[in-house]
């Protein structure tokens, strides 16, 4: 996970770690702390109901490309039930659900997507919950305020293409056709192909590896990954609409990658941004 950091809601202090705007997670277990002082039986006893249990799936259906729907449904059937219960880590182990994290050992607990945690405060008190958004609000302004402007307008540009990357899978690799899991699945592999040319492994493979990192591989990016991403995002959907197959342009989009970032990394303009997992100067993974 990223940087750690506190905010204070009447008094209880709740951990946040931070991703990028999208992606911080926050600890219900010190939001449950409001209500009792065993946490664990408060987020039990939330994700027994149906309600909530629709919200999580909405939730995982619209983010999580992977998202075990059978399962999902299996546990929407049950909820609500006097003899239902549903913990956190059975949740994310069957349904393979990401906007929950469940992390062990010293300051460990349940973490959950601001979208969860915020669903789930309003639960434990609606006015906790405006005191916790008030102070979560007020250190974001000041993290605004010390994040390099270049990060933030290079994320932006890559969300821009994703866009145009999207509508060139859909317009030339998404058959009329084609019931919503086989249209997401096609969505997943292109985006594992820019995956697997810029990182080195897919979306599955990178999960694997941090299984209780919050967010995705992208959103830990570098700037100059997110330079390299945007690009590598234009120059798949022109070779998508030309019609060039799946192979040819993951062997295209890798040697890009690597001239990219190669040239970004010796670039005089390039000095004064910021380093990451590739800021080193480690070479960028073949995908041959």
């Amino acid at each position: 996970m990223s940087d750690r950091a506190t905010i204070n809601a009447q008094g209880i202090e709740v951990t946040f770690y931070k991703g990028d705007a999208y992606a911080d997670h926050v600890s219900l277990t010190d939001i449950a702390r409001y209500k009792s002082p065993t946490p664990k039986d408060v987020i039990k006893n939330w994700m027994r109901t149906h309600d909530v249990i629709e919200y999580l799936g909405l939730w995982e259906t619209l983010y999580n490309p992977s998202f075990k729907g059978v399962e999902f449904d299996s546990f929407k059937a049950r909820s609500g039930s006097n003899s239902f219960t549903l913990s956190p880590s059975q949740w994310i182990e069957r349904t393979g659900a990401i906007g929950m994290v469940s992390r062990s050992g010293r300051g460990g607990g349940t973490f959950a997507h601001t979208d969860i945690a915020f669903e789930f405060a309003s639960w434990i008190s609606p006015e906790f919950k405006l005191y916790l958004i008030t102070d979560y609000q007020r250190l974001k302004r000041i993290e605004q305020r010390t994040t390099p402007l270049e990060w933030n307008v290079t994320r932006e540009l890559a969300k821009i293409n994703y866009l145009i990357h999207a509508d060139a899978v859909k317009d030339h690799l998404v058959p009329d056709e084609v019931d919503e899991a086989h249209r997401s699945r096609v969505y997943a592999d292109e985006a594992d192909v820019l995956n697997v040319a810029l990182f080195g492994r897919t979306a599955a493979e990178w999960r694997a590896r941090h299984p209780k990192a919050p967010g995705n591989m992208r959103d830990g990016a570098n700037i100059y990954q997110l330079i390299v991403l945007s690009s590598l995002e234009s120059y798949n959907a022109e070779m998508i609409k030309r019609g060039l197959g799946q192979s040819h342009r993951l062997a295209a989009l890798n040697r890009a990658a690597r001239e990219q970032l190669s040239l970004l990394l010796r670039s005089s303009a390039a000095d004064g941004l910021e380093g990451g997992e590739l800021g080193s100067g480690r070479a960028l993974p073949s995908a041959s």
